[in-house]
């Protein structure tokens, strides 16, 4: 986990995240190739540094640079909905209220007995009327986690919810084309609705064939951060559904720019946001205010022995009620962090000479 806090020369201040995983090597970015070309700039000019700093630091195109210039960003949003005393959902023309979630699982080493009664229990004390679990296994090359488990899983998870539940898969770059469409043809006639990531991400053909083969909707992008990366597979259409990651692919700005591609071309966005660090929160403000929201954001059900650094981060935490939950309503992202987490951290300043 790594936050980004950000000052103004009167105290005001703003939180932000990058991307949680290996936020380690992430934060040495963010001091290194993302604060000296902030600290002295216009706080509330996001557009600029956000454009700025990828064309500054040009021979560094990748993931790392993205991850870390999304904590700048999101802690600049941050400021200033506090400084105009509004949250992010109402900076961007959107009205903080519930919103639908789906139950997101993480979990390839879950028979489907285990997996069918946690859902249940989960509808049951929750409300979720919207699921996703894992088919495949991740970059698998057309091999399951074990024989037979996807063909056993799908049909168990519909039996037991029934048909009145929304229930997607995410298959995590594990399939060529001609498995994935096979395996397509099996969630179809299931009721399946969401095929999210069926081949590897970077081979957008291979995704592009299984699109235009099946009738559910094939969705991805989680991985990406280049923008004209996102240019082609919008264009190109190689999926139903965009899914952006706020914190992989550089903050709330560049998102912006995603969802608006995607809104001009007819097409949905529902973000990937995969735990319930600051991802979530971030991702429930934009989704309240997008004219092409899809009809629910990805809420993660993994405990505390999955991803032990996603609790206590923040308050009020995020919780789900009758399948729902609410974005928050306080100015910025609307949550304040806890000193206790900050006292177990480690951090460094960056500060202008």
């Amino acid at each position: 986990m790594g936050l980004v806090r950000v000052r103004t020369k009167d105290g005001s201040e703003g939180w932000g995240q990058v991307s949680p995983y290996n936020a380690d090597i992430t934060s040495l970015v963010v001091h290194r190739q993302i604060a000296p070309y902030a600290l002295g700039a216009d706080a509330l000019d996001i557009e600029s540094l956000v454009t700025e700093i990828p064309e500054r630091e040009h021979k560094f195109p990748g993931s790392y640079l993205r991850r870390a210039l999304a904590g700048l960003d999101t802690a600049l949003w941050d400021l200033r909905g506090k400084l105009e005393e509004k949250s992010v959902c109402e900076l961007l023309g959107g009205t903080p209220r519930p919103l639908r979630v789906y139950a997101s699982s993480m979990k390839r080493d879950i028979t489907p007995q285990a997996e069918a009664e946690r859902f249940l229990r989960l509808r049951d004390e929750f409300g979720y009327d919207a699921f996703k679990f894992r088919v495949g296994s991740e970059c698998g090359h057309d091999e399951d986690e074990w024989p037979g488990r996807t063909e056993e899983i799908v049909p168990a998870i519909r039996k037991a919810l029934g048909d009145e539940v929304a229930l997607l898969v995410d298959g995590n770059s594990c399939y060529t084309p001609e498995k994935a469409i096979s395996v397509g043809r099996l969630l179809e006639d299931n009721g399946i609705c969401h095929f999210e990531e069926p081949c590897p991400y970077w081979e957008l053909e291979w995704t592009k064939q299984v699109t235009d083969a099946l009738k559910l909707d094939v969705t991805g992008g989680e991985q990406d951060c280049d923008l004209s990366t996102w240019k082609r597979i919008i264009e190109m259409r190689a999926v139903n559904v965009v899914q952006p990651d706020v914190c992989y692919l550089g903050g709330l700005t560049r998102t912006l720019k995603v969802a608006e591609m995607a809104r001009q071309a007819g097409i949905p966005c529902t973000p990937h946001s995969a735990n319930l660090s600051l991802v979530t929160v971030f991702t429930l403000h934009l989704m309240g205010a997008l004219e092409n929201a899809g009809p629910y954001v990805e809420f993660s059900i993994e405990g505390p022995e999955y991803y032990p650094w996603q609790y206590d981060i923040y308050e009020p935490a995020l919780a789900a009620k009758d399948g729902k939950v609410q974005i928050p309503e306080a100015p910025g992202w609307g949550i304040e962090i806890n000193p206790d987490f900050l006292e177990k951290t480690k951090y460094q300043i960056s500060t202008l000479n």
